[in-house]
C-alpha cells in the first residue's frame, strides 16, 4: 500500500472516529468540548493539506506527505481520546 492509499485510509478512519464522537458530544463535559473545538480546527487543516497532497500527488514531496500523515495520526489519536472519554 502506498502512502496515498494510507492517507486515504487514515482519512476514513478519522472521519469514522469524528462522526462517532460528534454523536456523543451532547453528553460531553465542557473540557471535552474545548478539546473537540481544537481538534475541529486541526481537522480543517488536515483536510486542506490532504487535498493538496492528493491533488498534487506527483509534485508533493515525501516530506509534505509525511507531515500530512503525522497530522492525521495526531488527529486520529485526539478523536480516539475524546471517544474514550465519552464512553
Amino acid at each position: 500500500m502506498n502512502l496515498q492509499d494510507e492517507l486515504r485510509k487514515l482519512s476514513e478512519k478519522i472521519k469514522q472516529y469524528r462522526d462517532e464522537a460528534r454523536v456523543q458530544m451532547h453528553l460531553a463535559k465542557e473540557d471535552v468540548k474545548d478539546e473537540w473545538d481544537d481538534l475541529e480546527q486541526d481537522w480543517d487543516r488536515f483536510r486542506t493539506k490532504l487535498d493538496q497532497v492528493l491533488h498534487d500527488a506527483s509534485d508533493a514531496s515525501q516530506e509534505a506527505r509525511q507531515r500530512a500523515y503525522k497530522l492525521g495520526e495526531d488527529l486520529k489519536t485526539g478523536y480516539q481520546n475524546i471517544r474514550n472519554k465519552l464512553k
